[in-house]
């Protein structure tokens, strides 16, 4: 029976690898328009779990977030084969088409469903609807975006996607919102360049899956089980490392994509946007060293019988990737000399 789960869990995974394939390969809307809708149904039984209410709940409201954007999407390309040389509907649709791609990525301000589906699903589920799931949205974004309203979307997500997490003691929620903010450092690398947008989602997803990982193998879900379980000091500096890099700080990998765009988007001449971009970083970084702070600092008694072991071969791969991570002001030096 534990076989069968396992092999329909990985049949339905590789549906959903495929299904992306189908949609950013497609020379046509509806071909796109079926890579999602296979995606959709290939996510839900990865997500749905009978013995967990929140996964249920989770998987139901995907569904009906997720079919409210294609029925959207549908709508739209539609609408323009058969409006085609009306240029003012062509305003109107390309936004249109712009909003259900924004929602199915789970962007700002169509990102009310991200975060309670965020917290209803493992930590293996969350790295594939922080990534991967936004590889088919987006590049369909790129096909047809509406630069000015675009423009708009990257601010509204900086400024939420910073300020949502400041009253969060979930570390799901922390994660959702951090997404929903670098989700406006890809839709700015997107509207530069391509390469640059595959290149942020490849250091992104590599950071992610560092801090999925390392909150997989403690089982720790909420920010105060992470000072009152009682790790020893290499795993809170593998934390700390992480998640400044994940905020972008100078001396980590994350800083490197960021800086990367931040050079772009000064080059074009937008500083007002790059501003805004920076600020709400800031912010980001404020409450994961918030987080980090409360893991070195509180000293709570209480659970001094329970011990967190992580198994060797484990460790060594966090404790190598956390050393890549220390490796990003090399690269960014040899990069812009």
């Amino acid at each position: 029976m534990l076989f069968s789960f396992n092999s329909s869990k990985m049949f339905f995974f590789f549906i959903l690898i495929f299904s992306t394939l189908i949609s950013i390969s497609s020379n046509s809307w509806m071909g796109c328009w079926i890579g999602l809708e296979i995606n959709l149904l290939s996510f839900i039984p990865l997500i749905s779990n009978s013995n967990n209410l929140l996964s249920t709940e989770a998987s139901l409201k995907y569904f009906l977030t997720q079919s409210i954007a294609s029925i959207n999407f549908l709508f739209s390309i539609l609408m323009k084969m058969m409006l085609l040389k009306n240029f003012e509907m062509n305003f109107f649709l390309s936004i249109m088409i712009n909003s259900s791609m924004l929602m199915k990525m789970g962007a700002s301000p169509f990102h009310f469903w991200f975060p309670n589906i965020v917290e209803g699903l493992s930590w293996f589920n969350n790295f594939i609807l922080m990534t991967w799931q936004k590889i088919t949205p987006m590049i369909i974004l790129s096909y047809y975006f509406n630069k000015n309203f675009i423009l708009l979307i990257i601010m509204i997500n900086a400024i939420i996607g910073a300020l949502g997490g400041l009253n969060q003691t979930s570390l799901r929620k922390i994660m959702a919102f951090s997404s929903i903010n670098n989700l406006s450092w890809m839709l700015s690398s997107i509207l530069i360049s391509e390469n640059l947008w595959l290149f942020y989602l490849m250091m992104y997803s590599f950071m992610i899956s560092i801090m999925c990982s390392i909150f997989y193998f403690l089982n720790v879900f909420f920010i105060n089980q992470l000072f009152i379980n009682n790790m020893n000091s290499l795993i809170k500096i593998n934390l700390l490392i992480n998640f400044l890099s994940l905020g972008g700080l100078p001396p980590f990998i994350g800083f490197f994509p960021k800086w990367i765009v931040i050079n772009f988007l000064i080059m074009n001449q937008m500083y007002f946007l790059t501003f805004i971009l920076i600020m709400m970083s800031l912010i980001l970084l404020f409450f994961y060293i918030r987080i980090i702070y409360s893991t070195f600092m509180f000293n709570y008694l209480k659970m001094k019988w329970f011990k967190t072991f992580i198994k060797n071969n484990k460790f060594f791969m966090i404790n190598f990737f956390s050393f890549f991570s220390l490796s990003g002001m090399i690269l960014s030096t040899f990069f812009f000399m």
